[in-house]
């Protein structure tokens, strides 16, 4: 009976490792190559399996890279979640929502475009599995907005119009980073310092925007 139990846990351990191995080498090739441009061969070679194990986990690359992206949201939701929703100034709240966003993206540069590909394809069902539904933390921001602007810290302002400018102005850059780098001819090194940039940049233009 213990060799069993070891047996099993040995299995499971093994198990775990392969799927592990299989993420990672996954989330590589679709940072270089994108989903489309991405093969199961590929993930396959770079995880060092052969192509039928890598399908015993993972049935197609669409699969694997929802696997991958449901995780990812899963870390940072939280995070946005206790920024938004958390009792700091708002000039701090922006700054740190813009810093953290920012980096998610520059840690999964692969996730900005495939968002914007499920949304228009099937918003429905891409707002079921990966928006969170406790959306309390929202209304508490709009909240403090107004109060903010009752007591003449800052302007006026929609807190829609606040929350899509500061959602755009960070995810864009990496939507348009193909086209971007080929205008400028920055390289992936240089990409990656403008993006540190933004951390600070993004951030300062839209305090100035609204504060009095």
């Amino acid at each position: 009976m213990l060799t069993f139990w070891l047996n099993l846990m040995v299995k499971e351990q093994n198990t775990d490792n392969t799927q592990e191995r299989i993420r990672s080498a996954a989330k590589k090739i679709f940072m270089t190559r994108g989903l489309s441009g991405a093969r199961m061969q590929d993930i396959a070679d770079e995880a060092g399996i052969n192509k039928a194990l890598l399908h015993y986990y993972f049935k197609n690359k669409e699969m694997l890279f929802e696997n991958i992206f449901l995780d990812a949201m899963q870390q940072f939701f939280p995070k946005i979640r206790e920024i938004v929703g958390g009792e700091a100034p708002l000039f701090t709240k922006i700054e740190n929502f813009c810093r953290q966003y920012i980096e998610m993206m520059m840690q999964n540069p692969y996730l900005p475009l495939f968002v914007v590909n499920e949304i228009n394809n099937n918003p429905a069902t891409f707002m079921n599995k990966f928006w969170d539904k406790e959306q309390s933390f929202l209304v508490l921001f709009v909240e403090q907005i107004e109060r903010e602007y009752q007591a003449g810290i800052i302007k006026q302002v929609s807190p829609a119009q606040l929350f899509i400018n500061m959602l755009s102005m960070c995810i864009f850059p990496f939507i348009a980073k193909p086209m971007w780098m080929t205008a400028t001819g920055m390289d992936e090194l240089q990409f990656r310092y403008f993006m540190e940039q933004r951390k600070a940049e993004v951030p300062k233009f839209i305090i100035e925007s609204i504060k009095k």
